[in-house]
C-alpha cells in the first residue's frame, strides 16, 4: 500500500528537530546559520536540504498567532517531474516515494536539465549549482528506510509533538477526517488529498492554508484536482493527429501551387506573339 504522512499544522512548535534528523540521515551537509531576534527558518528547499520549517505570523483580533509549516517533496501521485524527464531518472514508487531510479542512491541517469524543477507545482527540486557535475536533488522520503528497514521517515521519528504521522495513505486521510471532525478549530479541507491529482503528504490546518504558504490558486482558480501529466497528456495527445494533418495540408497547397505554376508556364508558351 502507498504511505504517506499526515501533517497536522495545529501541533507544530516549529522545533525543527525533523530537519535536523533529515540532514542527519541523509548526509547532507549543514548550513550557517544567522541568528536573529525572529524565528524565521535558516534556509528554504534546496539541493542540500531536502525538509524546512517556516513561520508564519498571523493576527486573530487583536491577537497574534504562530503557525509552523514544515515542508518538502509532496511525492505526488502522478507526479509532473516523472513526466517532465526525458531521460525517466525519477520514478514513482508503489511505497509512495518519488526518488530516482532504480534507488535514490544512483543518480546517474540525470543529466541537469532541470526540467523537473519546472514541472514541479510546489516548487521543491533543488540543483546543486556549486557542483561541477550537478544533480537535481530533492526529499526522497526516506525510501531506503521505508523499503529495506521498514522504518518510518527519519522526520517523523524525531516529531516531538506528533505534528507528524505516518502510515498508508488511506488511513491518514481516514485520520485527517477524524481529528477535523472532532475539533471545531479545523479548517474543513485535507491539503494534498486532491490537489494537482493528490499527494503522499497530507496537511490539516486551523488558518486558511492559503494564508501559510500552500499554493490554492493558479490564474485566479483554485488549483487543478487533476495531475499535471493528465493535463499536458490532454494536449500532446494530438500530437500525431497535428503532425500528419498538418503534413497532409501542406502536400495539399504544394501540389496545388505547383499546378497553378505549371499552368501559367503553359499560357505563357502558347500566348499569341504581337509583330507590331
Amino acid at each position: 500500500m502507498s504511505k504517506s504522512v499526515l501533517v497536522d499544522i495545529t501541533r507544530c512548535i516549529g522545533c525543527r528537530s525533523c530537519m535536523v534528523s533529515c540532514k542527519s540521515w541523509n548526509n547532507l551537509p549543514a548550513k550557517p546559520s544567522v541568528f536573529s531576534n525572529n524565528w524565521d527558518s535558516p534556509g528554504k528547499l534546496s539541493a542540500d536540504t531536502w525538509t524546512n520549517v517556516s513561520s508564519y505570523v498571523l493576527e486573530e483580533g487583536d491577537q497574534l498567532k504562530w503557525s509552523f509549516v514544515k515542508r518538502q517533496c509532496m511525492h505526488c501521485n502522478e507526479p509532473a517531474c516523472e513526466s517532465a524527464c526525458f531521460t525517466h531518472s525519477f520514478v514513482k514508487t508503489k511505497e509512495g516515494a518519488v526518488i530516482y531510479k532504480p534507488t535514490d542512491l544512483n543518480k546517474d541517469y540525470c543529466v541537469g536539465c532541470r526540467y523537473c524543477m519546472i514541472a514541479c507545482p510546489f516548487g521543491v527540486p533543488g540543483f546543486q549549482w556549486d557542483k561541477a557535475f550537478p544533480y537535481v536533488q530533492k526529499c526522497r522520503f526516506c525510501y531506503d528506510r521505508m523499503k529495506e528497514e521498514g522504518l518510518e521517515p527519519a522526520c517523523v521519528t524525531a516529531c516531538l509533538t506528533g505534528a507528524l504521522t505516518y502510515g498508508e495513505r488511506d488511513k491518514m486521510l481516514a485520520l485527517a477526517q477524524d481529528r477535523m471532525s472532532k475539533d471545531p478549530r479545523y479548517i474543513k479541507h485535507v491539503y494534498g488529498e486532491k490537489e494537482y491529482g493528490g499527494t503522499s503528504w497530507l496537511y490539516i490546518s486551523n488558518v486558511p492554508f492559503d494564508k501559510i504558504g500552500f499554493r490554492t490558486e493558479a490564474f485566479g482558480k483554485p488549483v487543478t484536482q487533476r495531475s499535471i501529466p493528465s493535463l499536458t497528456w490532454d494536449v500532446l495527445k494530438w500530437t500525431p493527429y497535428l503532425f500528419f494533418g498538418w503534413g497532409a495540408i501542406l502536400t495539399i497547397m504544394r501540389a496545388y501551387t505547383k499546378r497553378r505554376a505549371e499552368h501559367h508556364d503553359e499560357s505563357e508558351m502558347f500566348e499569341p506573339v504581337d509583330n507590331k
